[in-house]
């Protein structure tokens, strides 16, 4: 019985026991809520915010602020964040968002927010730690956001990240802008238009930052100094300003650093072997500037480099042996220098993390280095211009992932062994002047005709090469580029180059191509329709164009522009009809070869053309009116042709140089100097003396009837004594009727 009475508390205990929690949560429950209710002076501040959103509104429609979307609030029911990136706001910060003094994290980063911050601003808020306001189009002179005297103390001590990058704000950033801000943690203003020296002190006021930006600006004069005192700092850029002087010694002694981005500056000087004190360092961007010396020897001792980029600079010498020890190494960037020596000497084997090599435009000899055939991440190299002699070696088909490859202006041989091996690549080939007077290979040449799966852009200009265009073109599926000017090509165009589906930049000038403009390629399915034109994703390096002495740079093929060049070849014949198919033709030069007849009225169909060389050709007939629908011409020469008539007036064709329309003598009008009227005017004295004979004759006709008809009657009167009385008598019988006659109506 005992126990019995002892089970059935034991079940009461068990039972009561889940009940007293469940009252203890619920009492605990309605503590909390009621602790954390709204301030109602906070909310009504909230719900004044003029915020206007593009995207569904915010869900603020609960009593409680503290509940609502991208609100938090402390114990007290004060509001102590408002984070609301990427909400699609518009209108403008109002002054009386300082009013929320509990405010600790303020987040309104990539939205559309525009207008002044409001005077003050940055020192209204006593427990601000996070302030966002990145990514808007904020605007404002930073100086005048504290107070209307521009003088503070500073950002409050509490601030731990401040972020204002890709706005509009302007002045000059003053040393004591960050004066009180010993929390801070990582600073950027970035892409703003700030203006004077990068203020100093910077790690005295916060010696604990791990980041600062102050890129994207247009502040001048040297680095500050002391940035060695930043013991933590791990990221520092200021690229893309005016600054200029030596890279501060000091930076090599903040050890923590693993990213160095000052690109696009004016500093000088050496790279100080020192820098091998910054044994953590990932990234060091240095291009563009003028920097001078040679690297430093040890910079192996770098080894967890991944992103080495000092291209743009005047650095000199042969490259360190000791580079190869950054195994950890992407990117490699050392163009546009003065660097000698000979590649291939280095050991690349070492570098499996390689995807990028660039070092064009210097003075490498040697060969092409086999070692490069290692590094199996490689997806770019460019060595161009420099002094490289000998074969590509085939064992760079082992790159499988190479998509890029530039190695123009060397001095490379075997032209047909450079074709079976970048048959295989995946992208873009550029081998302008190389390979001089070789012979095009043809399809016998080529190991595997079908292996051209991927090659985008075959650049083999400037090479001097003899022969036809080969058959094996036609195999290029991918093909949007080919380049083959400056060559001693014979033969005509193909037909079948309007076979590769993707191919709409052609540039076959300065050969030796006869023939004429086939009709066929006024089929080029991308040059015909939107939907088959190029790829538009970005290039991993540039590619350089020059048109009329001037260079260009594109990141992708698609800005290259869609564009047949045939200048300076033997073309001849009639500029075919069809051409007004190729609609989507940027660019069309026909210039300095043989072509006759009238300029085909459909080229007015392709509207967007901006450039239109038809000059130095035997072209006859007028400029055709419907000219006036090529809008978006900018470039346009007919010259040294047999052209006649008025230029189109009323459009463009007007705001083009004389030298367009000059060597066509029956040409007039603006903006040529000879006037139509005096053209139409010699021109008219010109069929009179054409017709002169004609008139002669008709001159003659009529005397030779006058003298038939006087000699018809005179001659017989004085020749024949019957005819003269005969007609003597008639005369005197005409007399006396008319006097009767008058005399009766006399009378």
């Amino acid at each position: 019985m005992l126990l019995q009475v002892q089970n059935l508390r034991s079940n009461n205990m068990q039972y009561s026991l889940p009940r007293d929690l469940l009252l203890t949560f619920f009492l605990f429950s309605s503590i909390f809520s009621a602790s954390h209710a709204c301030n109602q002076i906070d909310r009504n501040y909230l719900l004044s915010l003029p915020f206007n959103t593009s995207s569904p509104s915010l869900n603020w429609s609960a009593t409680d602020c503290c509940n609502w979307e991208g609100i938090s609030c402390d114990h007290k029911g004060r509001v102590t964040h408002i984070w609301l990136p990427s909400k699609g706001l518009r209108g403008s910060v109002p002054p009386y968002i300082g009013n929320l003094t509990s405010l600790s994290h303020l987040n309104l980063s990539r939205n559309a927010l525009s207008g002044f911050l409001p005077v003050r601003f940055f020192s209204a808020f006593n427990q601000l730690e996070v302030l966002d306001l990145s990514n808007n189009h904020l605007a404002g002179d930073v100086s005048l956001l504290f107070s209307s005297n521009g003088s503070s103390n500073g950002w409050p001590s509490s601030i731990r990240l401040l972020d204002i990058s890709n706005n509009d704000f302007n002045g000059i950033i003053q040393s004591w802008f960050l004066q009180r801000a010993e929390k801070l943690d990582k600073l950027n203003v970035s892409h703003n238009s700030f203006t004077g020296s990068i203020p100093n002190y910077l790690c005295m006021h916060s010696p604990f930052v791990k980041l600062l930006d102050f890129s994207f600006n247009h502040h001048s004069g040297q680095i500050p100094g002391g940035l060695g005192a930043c013991s933590k700092l791990e990221i520092f850029r200021a690229g893309f300003n005016s600054l200029s002087g030596l890279i501060p010694h000091d930076i090599y002694s903040a050890t923590r650093l693993e990213e160095i981005s000052l690109p696009s500056n004016n500093l000088t000087g050496p790279i100080s072997n020192d820098i091998v004190n910054l044994t953590k360092l990932t990234c060091l961007e240095l291009y563009e500037n003028e920097l001078s010396g040679k690297l430093p020897v040890d910079i192996g001792k770098l080894n967890r480099l991944k992103h080495l980029l000092l291209d743009t600079n005047h650095l000199t010498g042969s490259l360190p042996p000791s580079l190869m020890n950054c195994t950890n190494l992407m990117i490699l960037n050392l163009g546009f220098n003065f660097f000698e020596g000979n590649i291939s000497t280095l050991d690349f084997s070492r570098l499996h993390q390689l995807a990028t090599l660039d070092l064009w435009n210097n003075k490498f000899t040697g060969s092409f280095p086999i070692s490069l055939s290692s590094c199996k991440s490689l997806r770019a190299i460019r060595i161009a211009r420099n002094q490289l002699e000998g074969q590509i070696p085939p064992e760079v088909v082992q790159l499988k992932f190479l998509s890029f490859l530039s190695l123009s202006y060397n001095r490379l041989t075997n032209v047909t062994g450079a074709i079976n091996i970048l048959m295989r690549c995946k992208s873009l080939s550029l081998l302008t002047k190389n390979f001089l007077h070789e012979a095009l290979p043809t399809e016998d040449s080529i190991v595997d005709p079908d292996g051209f799966q991927n090659l985008q852009y075959l650049g083999l200009a400037q090479c001097q090469l003899t022969g036809q265009l080969p058959i094996w073109l036609s195999k290029l599926k991918k093909l949007e580029i080919l380049g083959l000017s400056f060559n001693r090509i014979t033969g005509s165009i193909p037909g079948w180059l309007s076979t590769l589906p993707r191919l709409s930049r052609i540039n076959l000038s300065h050969n030796l191509i006869l023939g004429e403009f086939p009709k066929e390629l006024c089929a080029l399915p991308a040059l015909v329709s939107k939907q088959a034109l190029m790829d538009n994703s970005s290039l991993i390096f540039s590619i350089f164009a020059i048109r009329n002495g001037t260079i260009f740079e594109f990141n992708s093929l698609s800005n290259v522009g869609p564009k047949i060049s045939l200048e300076n070849n033997g073309l001849s014949g009639n500029i075919p009809l069809e051409i007004g198919h190729l609609k989507q033709l940027h660019g069309l030069n026909l210039s300095h070869n043989y072509f006759s007849g009238n300029i085909p009225d459909q080229i007015s169909e392709l509207t967007n053309l901006e450039r239109l060389d038809l000059s130095a050709n035997q072209l006859s007939g007028k400029i055709p009116k419907s000219f006036i629908s090529l809008h978006f011409l900018h470039e346009f020469s007919v010259a040294n042709n047999n052209l006649c008539g008025a230029i189109p007036s009323g459009t463009q064709l007007q705001s083009f140089d004389v030298s367009a329309y000059e060597g066509n003598p029956g040409l007039c009008g603006a903006p040529l100097p000879n006037e139509c009227g005096h053209i139409l005017h010699s021109n008219k004295d010109i069929q009179d003396e054409e017709d002169g004979p004609a008139i002669r004759w008709s001159h003659i006709s009529t005397i030779l009837g006058l003298i038939i008809g006087f000699w018809g009657v005179i001659g017989p009167l004085i020749l024949s004594h019957n005819w003269r009385v005969v007609y003597f008598e008639f005369l005197e019988n005409v007399k006396n009727r008319l006097c009767v006659m008058v005399r009766n109506v006399l009378g």
